[in-house]
């Protein structure tokens, strides 16, 4: 007999604390917290991923842990005149910040989770700071600034209160609590800024908008789900080009600015009574009378049921069209932030279902604030690396503010906003100068990671595919990792920048989480797993004008490579124009299947770096390159791309790059080596090139047959300008590969609709690679 007790319960990260009393914080680098404690409280100080330094200063002043040295954050932060909470509480002890001392936690050598723990012996505030310092590109053993975590354990757990609501985004113009079972309207003006919150998780929250002008001339004018998903070409809006909602006639009333969620419903009838009666619960109050009840003062016509923006609601059509649901993404303070394009008349619920899982069964608050027109808000989305992390804001690139200046056509890309093309010429033009002549592009989205100590050859050579003990300085190296049943994690390159110095570079931030967590498997206590995704961005110059272009701008020092002598895969360390200029990292690679280079900067050095390239590469027709024109350039090439052409389902034979997995040379084992080595014996399916009949594309996902059967899929497909025809990489069964095998690529049902396409030899561009190699 199992005991209830015994039952291994569901996992809830992020809605549910580890353990009762527990409260965590985080330190952003260069950034403080400040804690408030009682007698008692334990505090412990963690530094997640090691050799980040920490300030701690006790409030009143009391002796901490650690020598205590002058508070540079707290101080910088005085000296700028900054405002923070923690500044002030120094004015109301009649204290001089700039004098605040503190004690110095941790340090170059500290290991990944090193912690310090002070028990307040009185009510007293713990501030604690991040020093951080800029990157340099020059620094052989970099060490990035990282965050610190703070733990929180209560002597006396606070009793249950109402969870707090994060802090407002601005000054707030209208700030209200919509209770449990219940809806409210309210009046927004054309510009403010509407947030809803849902303040502990898992609450599903109609939103109804009509325009007021409309309605006070009697005509009715609402949020219209077919002209928004015509316009939008998506189930809802989200921030970014296609962010509005529209009413029937096509007159913008919302656009979505920022969304923590990125899973909602829209226009699914709010809960209406017909529903539970169904259901077999008459009586049960609905949004839809909630609704009704509320909008009746506006000269509204009551409905039997509202089409509404159903905000954090979790539906979807399974593969029969079925309409399915489960409880919501959202957690607590998840939000999403609309700005009225028109004057409005808004109305919000907190849905009352708590018949099946739309709310998680348990009906919770939602809260309302409304922000002044003159405010101003970054547009973003928000990703989460685990289920457990903070979430973080889309944000923008260093090389942004000349980007934007010259495109308005940007899209979320991996956490950032990148140019999908640009104003006045466009993904065509984009693409032929980078085949003709150059073009520059921004890939600082690219995940980097500094590996650093005395262990980071070992833990590369067990995390990666690739011999990383045959890499030589100033080397650089493509690579798959791969877990533990072969498949791909993800591919990265890998740069030897000294004997004990590493810098992975890859496309996912889990790519740090899971190389941390190897080291910690494998008992490597001396290697650092250091995030410098913020302290390089990078750019890319490709074309076959590509090295004469940078020769005149890049300056290397008599140690590293000259320039133009940089052969492929290798990189040096130099700056622009001469011995005084902007400090840079130039590799030679790229993702396009042309000559071409990488120049990786700090980001505060980034706009420079953009006026010196496009400067030097006016004369040779020079064009800035977007993601639309490189998704052409690299599927020519043959270069595979995370979450299309490979997951970790697949793994590294089967994605097409089985030539990073060197089974026979590569004597050290590393994490998949068994499973890859029964995979490679016995393969099911590889990745090949097809050439496809006419002038009809093929899709990610489109299956492909050959008579009833499916005998691969499509994972990436483009129309090749330089070769006229349609082309698509395809995971094939490998009883199908041999070149020349006919196969048809299947549209609507698969069965319905079919595409003649001939398997052959890819990359379909240049496959001898004798460009990048020139």
């Amino acid at each position: 007999m199992t005991l209830a007790a015994d039952r291994p319960r569901l996992l809830l990260p992020g809605l549910l604390p580890r353990e009762p009393g527990l409260e965590t914080y985080r330190v952003r680098p260069g950034g403080l917290t400040a804690v408030p404690l009682s007698a008692g409280d334990r505090l412990t100080v963690i530094d997640p991923q090691g050799r980040q330094a920490a300030e701690l200063t006790l409030l009143p002043a009391e002796a901490g842990p650690g020598q205590p040295a002058p508070a540079t954050v707290l101080r910088a932060l005085a000296a700028r005149g900054a405002f923070d909470p923690a500044l002030q509480l120094f004015a109301a002890l009649g204290m001089n910040p700039t004098e605040a001392t503190a004690a110095q936690l941790f340090g170059a050598w500290s290991p990944a989770g090193a912690s310090e723990t002070v028990t307040a012996s009185r009510d007293a505030v713990a501030v604690v700071a991040a020093p951080a310092r800029r990157m340099s590109v020059h620094d052989e053993a970099a060490n990035p600034p990282t965050e610190l975590l703070l733990e929180l354990r209560r002597a006396a757990p606070r009793p249950d209160v109402t969870r707090e609501l994060p802090p407002p985004l601005a000054e707030p113009v209208l700030d209200l609590r919509i209770d449990a079972a219940t809806a409210t309207s309210y009046q927004v003006k054309a510009g403010q800024y509407i947030q809803i919150i849902d303040v502990e998780g898992r609450q599903c929250s109609d939103f109804l908008a009509f325009g007021a002008r409309q309605l006070d001339d009697g005509v009715e004018r609402g949020l219209d789900s077919t002209t928004t998903r015509y316009f939008m070409g998506n189930a809802y809006p989200r921030p970014g080009l296609h962010g509005k909602f529209y009413d029937e006639d096509a007159q913008p009333l919302v656009e979505i600015v920022r969304d923590t969620v990125g899973r909602h419903d829209t226009f699914g009838l709010a809960c209406n009574p017909k529903y539970y009666e169904d259901m077999g619960y008459p009586g049960h109050i609905s949004c839809t009378e909630n609704f009704n009840n509320q909008l009746r003062g506006y000269g509204v016509a009551p409905r039997a049921g509202w089409p509404a923006l159903n905000l954090f609601y979790n539906t979807a059509f399974d593969a029969n069209n079925v309409l399915v649901f489960d409880e919501p993404w959202s957690r607590p303070g998840d939000y999403v932030l609309m700005r009225a394009a028109t004057d409005l008349v808004c109305a919000s619920s907190a849905c009352p279902d708590d018949i099946d899982p739309s709310n998680a069964w348990v009906p919770t608050d939602v809260h309302v604030r409304v922000y002044d027109a003159e405010r101003t808000f970054s547009m973003a989305i928000a990703h989460r690396v685990t289920p457990e992390a903070d979430a973080t804001l889309t944000r923008d690139t260093g090389f942004a503010p000349r980007i934007r200046a010259i495109t308005r056509q940007l899209t979320e890309y991996r956490g950032y906003w990148l140019p999908s093309s640009f104003d006045g010429h466009g993904a065509q033009e984009e693409y032929w100068a980078c085949r003709e002549r150059a073009a520059v592009m921004d890939l600082s989205p690219l995940r980097k990671f500094e590996v650093l100590g005395p262990d980071a050859e070992a833990l590369l050579q067990a995390t990666v595919t690739r011999n990383i003990r045959k890499l030589s300085h100033g080397q650089v190296v493509y690579s798959a990792m791969c877990n533990e049943t072969g498949g791909m994690i993800d591919d990265c390159t890998v740069f030897r920048l000294g004997d004990t110095n590493f810098r992975f570079v890859g496309g996912d931030e889990y790519d740090g989480v899971w190389l941390r967590e190897q080291a910690q498997r494998l008992g490597l206590d001396r290697v650092w797993v250091k995030n410098s995704t913020d302290q390089l961005h990078n750019i890319a110059v490709q074309g076959p004008a590509s090295r004469e272009l940078l020769s005149s701008i890049i300056w290397t020092p008599g140690t590293q490579a000259a320039f133009t002598d940089l052969t492929w895969f290798r990189f040096a360390i130099g700056r622009i124009g001469d011995h005084n200029g902007v400090p840079l990292l130039v590799s030679r690679t790229g993702y396009s299947g042309e000559l071409g280079y990488e120049l990786w900067v700090h980001p505060s050095d980034a706009p420079a770096l953009w006026d010196a390239v496009l400067a030097a590469g006016q004369p040779h027709g020079l064009v800035p390159l977007g993601l639309e024109a490189l998704d052409i350039l690299r599927i020519e090439a043959g270069l595979v791309f995370a979450g299309y052409d490979f997951d970790d389902q697949v793994d590294p034979f089967e994605a097409g790059i089985g030539f990073t997995v060197p089974l026979k040379t590569k004597e050290d084992d590393f994490v998949g080596r068994e499973a890859l080595l029964a995979r490679k014996a016995h393969p099911q399916r590889t990745l090949v090139g097809l050439e496809l009949a006419g002038n009809e594309p093929a899709g990610h996902g489109d299956c492909v047959h050959v008579g009833r059967s499916q005998v691969g899929v499509i994972t990436s497909a483009t129309r090749s300008p330089v070769l006229r025809k349609n082309i698509a990489l395809c995971r094939m069964a490998v009883q199908y590969t041999a070149l020349g095998t006919q196969v048809e690529v299947g549209k609507l049902d698969g069965h319905q609709k079919r595409i003649p396409a001939t398997v052959v030899r890819f990359p379909f561009y240049d496959p001898d690679k004798t460009k990048p190699r020139s």
